[in-house]
């Protein structure tokens, strides 16, 4: 059987270090440390062999950890980090990742671009140099972007064709208010480039948290996979944000039921092959003396 792979979930611990973005009584339930051992039943229960876990906070410390938690466990398969692209020294901090504990797992980097007041952000020239780095590194690039930034991160990945990007949440679109353009045009155009995956995570914390449905969700999703075809697409459980809106067995019902028009190869892909492949994940175990 194919390897089952969640794509994208987070794990932080309060006590090392806030996360600022937690800026409102909204994130009470997820106001708490989340740790491997919280996220194991959950992966037992829906049969998931490995993850790719992702940066929470602007931090090359909390990607160290992150690492080192990778390298002892036999689940972790690939680390989603983050270094300053902005630094003309960032291709050294990304060796330096990786020659460190649990290196061999960094597979990517990543920046809460949709934070930054510059909706252009990404075209800037010492950001552009900073994901020429990563691309050097032999690493991917995950895009956490909004509608806001789609013009800048089409761009980006249109004139960086040496860099795997990977779309993270299908760029969030407006699922509570059910509207579709501009992100659906834009989500197509960016489709079109053939160095882009998208993750089919998030989608539930985009719709009405408390009243949401599988109806007012499934034609987002159903976008996504005609856009990027069932050969570029992830599945992500965006684990434990998405506890604002489901729980972890509720978002991979929904995403079974997206996909149920695809073929068994075709759904083996999206819940497993296409991360494999996007993030070049090997079949490596706990580091020695794990």
């Amino acid at each position: 059987m194919p390897r089952r792979i969640d794509a994208h979930h987070h794990l932080w611990d309060l006590t090392r270090r806030e996360q600022p973005w937690m800026d409102g009584a909204w994130a009470e339930p997820i106001r708490r440390t989340f740790t491997p051992d919280d996220l194991a039943p959950h992966l037992d229960a829906q049969g998931i062999d490995a993850t790719v876990v992702v940066q929470s906070s602007s931090s090359v410390e909390e990607t160290r950890e992150l690492l080192a938690l990778a390298g002892g466990s036999d689940r972790i398969a690939g680390v989603v980090g983050w270094a300053d692209l902005t630094d003309p020294g960032v291709g050294e901090v990304l060796a330096e990742l990786a020659a460190g504990p649990g290196g061999d797992r960094l597979v990517g980097v990543r920046h809460q671009v949709q934070d930054e007041p510059d909706p252009r952000w990404l075209d800037r020239e010492d950001a552009r140099r900073g994901l020429a780095a990563v691309a050097d590194a032999g690493l991917v690039y995950d895009l956490l972007v909004t509608p806001r930034e789609l013009p800048a991160a089409l761009d980006a990945v249109r004139e960086l064709p040496q860099l795997r990007f990977v779309l993270d949440h299908a760029a969030k679109p407006p699922v509570a208010s059910g509207e579709r353009d501009p992100w659906a045009w834009q989500l197509a155009a960016l489709a079109a480039l053939p160095n882009v995956d998208c993750k089919l995570s998030g989608l539930v914390t985009e719709a009405d948290w408390d009243g949401w449905k599988p109806e007012q969700v499934l034609p987002y999703a159903w976008h996504v996979l005609d856009a990027f075809g069932p050969g570029r697409v992830l599945f992500g459980s965006d684990w434990p944000v998405c506890l604002l809106a489901a729980t972890y067995d509720e978002v991979v019902a929904l995403a079974d039921r997206a996909t149920l028009r695809l073929g068994e190869d075709e759904r083996a892909a999206v819940f497993g092959g296409n991360a494999a492949r996007a993030y070049g994940l090997g079949t490596q175990g706990p580091s020695d003396g794990s």
